[in-house]
This record gives structure tokens, C-alpha cells and sequence, in this order.
């Protein structure tokens, strides 16, 4: 399933490659070769169909791959929330600027009267930005919807989503595509009592859940409230939902590889066969799962 340089995905199956998985910040440097620097930003491709999840700093890579590929895009970017670490490569991401481009920004975390819309003209424009929005090019669209909701993206193409816990809120994401299911689960709190019911429900039985890891157990204690959870909770939570493969992600900006492949040893005897997500990484999923 996991391989940096694996076989196309059987026909009408799912692939996963990962430009970010970094979360809060960018941290370049020697010290975060292996796993990668660059905030969160995942390519998923259903079948024809591209998604991407979040768009962090990782997009500028992504971009630049798609638009050296030279097929006008056409993608769907679902965006568990706001905050910067997960939209700030989209002002550096080339089919933005491409005429024959088309993206659709799906966002559920906001409520009305803002919008996904609103959120994200706010962080392209002066003083923030440059006015960027005015070189854009692509065909943009908006959608916002509530945490709950299933969206209808292509036919075929099941999406639900649920509500996470993450100060302003946050969404979490079921993808599932003939037979095959991949979660995104980033951004939220484990509750003290044990895994969530509600995302235990949601996650059950996926193939792949990938999830916010960011903190070990005593790291944990000194930022409860930050929104962000715990290898160990990732792991009680796949467990509870009878969970195929479980993906580490969001790693904190504070830990270097030495310190991730403390944590990969240590999820490794947790739960045997887990994965840590690195930059680059290729997942795939045939049809069925």
C-alpha cells in the first residue's frame, strides 16, 4: 500500500500523495529532511477525479508537478478549516493562474453570514497579500456547507463530513470511491474520556484514516485546548473503529526526524503496520480496497 515509487493504482482506484505534513508551520532544514518541512497538503485521485486536502505550504510543490504535466486541472480542494498552515500555498499554487483551470473550494467550517469565500479573499488581499486574487486566472468557485452534510462532488464520488473538535472549528472528511475509503481527520482533540462515538461512527471500517497526531502523551498535557491530538489517541481511535491503516499527520513543528522516528517506533509496536505520513509518500488503494 505505501511504496515512494509504486505502480499506477488499478483502474477506479484511489492514490494518495503527500506535498505537506507538517502542521502550524514550515520547518526547512536539516533536521526534517526525511519527513518534510512543509505544512499540511495532500493530492488524492479517484479514479479521474483529483482532490486535494488542505493546501499548506506543500501546494507550491504540488502546483508546480501539475502544471509541468501540462493537463489543464480540474480539482476539487477540501479544506478542513482556515487557519494558515493549511491555506497559505494557495497564492503560490500555478493553476491558480491558468485560464483553462478549475477549482472548486469546499469549506464547512464557517458560519454564516462568512463563507469559504470570504475567508479566503481575506488572506490574498492587502494587507496580507498583494491583491493576488486579481492575477488569478482559473475558473474559482465557493461552497460552503454545513459539518454533517454530504457533499455531491462527481457521481459516484461519496463525500461525507463531520464536525471536529478545533478552536474556530474544523472539518473532517469520509472519501469513498468505488469500494475504497480514505478519512482526513486533522485538526481535532481527543476527548479525556476516550475516543469520540461520533468520530468512532464516521471512521469506521475506512481503509485509510489519516489523522492528527501532532503531540506525544506528555506533550499532550501541557496543551490541552490547542485542538490537536496524540499518536496514542490515533491509535485508540483506528482501534475502536476497526480502522485498516492508520496514518500519522499534522506532525508538530518541534519534533525533527529523530524525534518522528521515536514516534514511528513507538506506534510501530502500538499498532502494528500504522504509517507515518513523510513528504512524498505514495499511497494507493486498488478498487474494493
Amino acid at each position: 500500500m505505501s511504496d515512494n515509487n509504486p505502480a499506477p493504482p488499478a483502474a477506479g482506484g484511489i492514490s494518495f500523495r503527500f506535498w505537506g505534513v507538517r502542521g502550524s508551520l514550515p520547518t526547512p532544514g536539516p533536521s526534517t529532511l526525511r519527513y518534510g518541512g512543509n505544512t499540511l497538503c495532500v493530492e488524492v485521485r479517484c479514479g479521474p477525479h483529483l482532490l486535494m486536502l488542505d493546501a499548506g505550504s506543500g501546494a507550491r510543490e504540488f502546483g508546480k508537478h501539475l502544471a509541468a504535466s501540462g493537463t489543464p486541472v480540474d480539482a476539487d480542494v477540501l479544506l478542513s478549516h482556515t487557519h494558515l498552515d493549511h491555506i497559505y500555498g494557495l497564492p503560490f499554487f500555478a493553476p491558480m493562474f491558468d485560464p483553462k483551470a478549475s477549482i472548486r473550494f469546499w469549506g464547512g467550517h464557517l458560519a454564516p453570514p462568512d463563507g469559504i469565500a470570504q475567508a479566503l479573499l481575506r488572506c490574498w488581499r492587502a494587507p496580507l497579500m498583494p491583491d493576488m486574487d486579481t492575477a488569478f486566472r482559473a475558473n474559482l468557485a465557493f461552497k460552503d456547507f454545513t459539518p454533517g452534510d454530504a457533499l455531491t462532488i462527481h457521481p459516484g464520488l461519496h463525500v461525507t463530513t463531520v464536525p471536529l473538535r478545533h478552536p474556530g472549528n474544523a472539518v473532517g472528511y469520509r472519501i469513498e470511491w468505488r469500494g475504497s475509503s480514505v478519512c482526513y481527520i486533522t485538526d481535532t482533540e481527543h476527548p479525556a474520556h476516550g475516543p469520540e462515538q461520533n468520530l468512532v461512527r464516521f471512521v469506521t471500517g475506512t481503509d485509510i484514516l489519516i489523522y492528527d497526531a501532532s503531540f506525544t502523551e506528555d506533550e499532550y498535557k501541557s496543551r490541552i485546548g490547542w485542538g490537536h491530538s496524540t499518536w496514542r489517541a490515533a491509535a485508540d481511535l483506528a482501534d475502536a473503529a476497526n480502522v485498516r491503516t492508520l496514518v500519522l499527520f499534522h506532525h508538530d513543528p518541534g519534533h525533527d526526524d529523530a524525534a518522528m522516528d521515536a514516534i514511528a517506533r513507538s506506534i510501530e509496536e502500538r499498532r502494528p503496520g500504522s504509517v507515518v505520513a513523510m513528504e512524498g509518500m505514495r499511497l494507493r488503494l486498488d478498487a474494493g480496497g
